[in-house]
């Protein structure tokens, strides 16, 4: 009795639901008039639900048109790119051409030459330098903000010049040559287009690499006094450059070449103090001699 009771109230139930619903979809659920009044405007969470799986809120796919002007685009960007570093290339190679010359006339120095013979000649380039730097300048100005995107294309050439500066100003001074003054040689403005930190300390240590090379040739043409000045010189420069922090990069090997440099100096004037060549005023080179290690 109560099995069959049971039965005829689930049988009742079943076609009850079946007759509110009769083709269940999800797509066609009706909700109850209050929550359209409730939330006048905003779709059925059911509703949304179904679209989302059908992708109807998905952004279209974009067509060929589309990534066809996409790629023109980029085309006429690494043209225009691509010309700008062929000028700048042109321009370097120039740059690079001066700074031969300014070279092969500073190699006279090596062969006791008189200082001011060899820096007339070494300093004629500086005026096609700087007019090479200004056309640099000029090039740059068209790309504003893209000084480092091209920065590469004349980064060694820079380097070379500060290097032959830096020994002509010590040939001329016995001091260093500092990085404005690097700048106002070249003609360069800061604001504008200036001398990269990193180039400048570069260049003045491939400046120490000719130092050696010098006091060897000074001393075999009498100039015993030399290796004391050039002692002074880099052991006050290597002191200088510990001050900075240096990453494991280029500029830190070349610095780490910089010890043997005053290592080898330091070793013609020792041999030079212990022949008794030495002049008298050696006051300041005993100073420096156990600064080095």
């Amino acid at each position: 009795m109560k099995s069959a009771f049971r039965s005829a109230i689930c049988t009742k139930l079943t076609f009850s639901f079946r007759s509110l619903n009769p083709i269940p979809h999800r797509g066609s659920l009706v909700l109850p008039p209050y929550y359209a009044a409730v939330y006048p405007g905003r779709p059925s969470p059911l509703t949304s639900m179904a679209g989302g799986e059908s992708g109807s809120n998905a952004p279209p796919p974009p067509t060929a048109h589309t990534l066809e002007k996409q790629f023109e685009v980029f085309q006429h960007k690494l043209s225009d790119s691509g010309t700008l570093r062929e000028r700048i290339r042109g321009v370097a190679l120039e740059i690079e051409s001066a700074t031969r010359l300014m070279q092969s006339s500073l190699l006279l120095i090596h062969q006791s030459r008189p200082i001011p013979e060899v820096l007339e000649k070494a300093n004629g380039q500086i005026a096609v330098l700087r007019e090479l730097f200004a056309k640099l300048a000029e090039i740059i100005s068209e790309s504003p903000g893209q000084y480092y995107r091209y920065h590469g294309d004349w980064r060694s050439e820079t380097q070379s010049v500060v290097s032959l500066l830096a020994f002509m100003h010590w040939l001329e001074t016995e001091s260093l040559l500092l990085h404005a003054e690097a700048e106002e040689k070249l003609g360069l403005k800061p604001s504008e287009f200036g001398l990269d930190i990193e180039d400048y300390l570069t260049g003045i240590c491939f400046m120490s690499n000719d130092l050696p090379r010098y006091v060897v040739n000074q001393v075999t043409a009498g100039d015993y006094d030399c290796p004391r000045k050039v002692l002074k010189f880099l052991t006050d420069l290597h002191a200088a450059f510990r001050m900075l922090n240096l990453r494991n990069d280029f500029l830190r090997k070349k610095f780490d070449g910089m010890k043997y440099d005053l290592r080898r100096v330091e070793e013609v004037h020792y041999d030079v103090k212990i022949r008794g060549l030495a002049t008298s005023g050696n006051s300041t080179g005993e100073q420096v001699d156990g600064e080095t290690s």
